[in-house]
């Protein structure tokens, strides 16, 4: 009977070992996966990431591209050489309310570059108006190269809205236009509308260059540009090389009286060939 249970004995203990081994494999087996699976998916952090397959990708960041600035053609790009006049007041006027007013620079403006051969192509050139008989002084004024602010030196036109039309005789690409007002005081004139077209009745290929009307107040459109205080620079307006034979510039009085007044006005450009 001894000797019975003593085979029985070891032969029992080997089946459990056996067992035992048998459940221990399959769970190492699936804990090395687990491991190597962390391993290849691990942050360079050292925190363990989502399987790539599981990951959604960023949508691509693309730069919107900025367009240049127009710049005028024909070649080689110089300073404009505008001569200017004596100034009349020194500082910068602080009483003046209007809306959308354009803040003084306080020092001379940059150069402006156009083509190299561009002139002054409205020089005494002839001028008509909505005004056919100024208040002071004559229509030819406003082409006459004197940009001075002395008395007998400007035009003087009626109230409420008028125009002056200047006639280049002959087609013209137009990079800038330079107008003064009257700059012998600090003042700020209302609806500034400059226009280029073809023909003197403004009826083909008319191209507004400037408008500063916020309110459509003369009938021309509402208008985004500034409005301005006159100084001895004039308003250059930069026209971006648009070609026309006809120059129009509007207002609407002033912020001193209802009166519209011109002293000069200068088209830079060349001649179409």
């Amino acid at each position: 009977m001894k000797t019975s249970r003593s085979r029985i004995f070891p032969l029992l203990v080997a089946s459990l070992l056996l067992q035992a081994s048998c459940q221990k494999g399959p769970q190492q087996d699936q804990q090395k996966a687990e491991q190597g699976q962390g391993a290849q998916t691990a942050t360079p952090g050292g925190e363990s990431a989502a399987p790539k397959s599981q990951e959604r990708p960023e949508p691509a960041q693309v730069a919107t591209p900025v367009a240049p600035p127009a710049k005028p053609s024909g070649g080689q790009l110089v300073p404009l050489e505008i001569k200017l006049p004596k100034p009349m007041f020194v500082g910068t006027p602080t009483n003046i309310a209007v809306p959308n007013l354009e803040k003084p620079l306080g020092r001379p403006r940059q150069p402006f570059l156009v083509p190299a051969g561009t002139r002054n192509v409205a020089f005494k050139k002839p001028v008509t108006g909505s005004d056919e008989q100024p208040v002071i002084g004559e229509l030819s004024m406003v082409t006459d190269g004197d940009k001075e602010a002395a008395e007998g030196s400007f035009v003087e036109l009626g109230p409420s809205l008028q125009y002056v039309t200047i006639d280049l005789k002959s087609l013209n690409t137009i990079y800038a236009i330079v107008v003064w007002h009257y700059h012998k005081q600090a003042v700020v004139y209302h609806d500034v509308i400059v226009q280029v077209a073809d023909n003197k009745d403004f009826i083909t290929n008319v191209q507004t260059v400037f408008n500063n009307d916020i309110d459509n107040s003369a009938g021309r459109g509402v208008g985004k540009d500034m409005s301005y205080v006159e100084t001895a620079e004039g308003k250059l307006i930069d026209t971006r090389g648009v070609q026309g034979r006809y120059v129009r510039l509007y207002s609407r009085g002033n912020t001193a009286n209802d009166l519209n007044h011109y002293i000069e006005v200068e088209v830079y450009g060349k001649a179409v060939q």
